[in-house]
């Protein structure tokens, strides 16, 4: 819930997804898709055209503020993976941008399968940095070391090794299925794109992760000085810079009951 602190700074400095990954992830039938962990809305205004009725659940009031005022068309719900407020078989599409790592999959996998009509759609994504490209590598900017003892920690990135049956691992991301029967079809991809960004908003973005909200000021104005001189010495004279950015994309369908 730390999200909800800079709700306006994360709707104007997070990355949308890729208008490829959205088009990828979607199936023909999508007259009800679901937004789940809603955010702001990023994904939710992507999907806006693209179906005939766009459902966004967010857990965070300040959030769900946010995404209500700057999404027309959209109707939002509170709400969160784990106990979704629709019928069931109610959905064609059920999406998560960039917060399944939030969610305990044992209880959010059947909710995302009660709400999902017949051969619906689960699908995953994470928009994100493209972290292969060195100077983006923004821990070398705002330190872990540097943190708190009691700072709260950031969502472990999945142990390396073999999926779970039914799951699927790529690029450090996991999506676990407690019950690997209750989906097929199961697909990755990885689309990048890029956005352009003044130095000053790219370094305000590297703020918006959970560990830095909740690690304090001192090192908040730390991890900016060193972005600052990074960027400078980097990009001299730059007003814009190209971000490099990517989608990570995971996709399955719900088998008949």
């Amino acid at each position: 819930m730390s999200f909800g602190a800079i709700a306006s700074d994360y709707d104007r400095l997070r990355p949308g997804p890729s208008p490829e990954a959205v088009d990828w992830l979607l199936p023909a039938r999508r007259g009800v898709i679901v937004d789940l962990a809603a955010g702001t809305g990023l994904l939710s205004r992507a999907l806006a055209g693209k179906a005939g009725h766009v459902i966004a659940v967010e857990p965070d009031e300040r959030m769900r503020s946010v995404l209500q005022d700057r999404s027309p068309g959209v109707e939002v719900l509170a709400g969160r993976g784990e106990a979704i407020p629709l019928p069931d078989a109610s959905a064609d599409v059920v999406l998560v941008s960039s917060a399944w790592h939030w969610m305990d999959p044992e209880l959010a996998v059947p909710e995302i399968a009660r709400v999902l009509r017949d051969h619906g759609r689960f699908g995953v994504l994470w928009n994100s940095r493209d972290l292969s490209v060195p100077w983006m590598r923004a821990d070398e900017w705002f330190r872990t070391d540097e943190l708190p003892p009691d700072t709260p920690a950031r969502p472990a990135e999945p142990a390396s090794g073999t999926p779970a049956p039914g799951s699927t691992e790529w690029g450090g991301r996991h999506v676990p299925l407690p019950d690997p029967g209750g989906f097929e079809n199961i697909e990755t991809a990885v689309f990048r794109f890029s956005r352009w960004m003044t130095p000053s908003d790219l370094v305000d973005m590297m703020t918006t992760y959970s560990r830095i909200i909740t690690a304090g000021p001192d090192v908040r104005d730390a991890g900016r000085d060193r972005a600052r001189a990074a960027l400078a010495a980097e990009f001299p004279g730059a007003t814009e810079i190209e971000v490099p950015m990517r989608s990570r994309c995971w996709r399955a369908d719900r088998v008949p009951r």
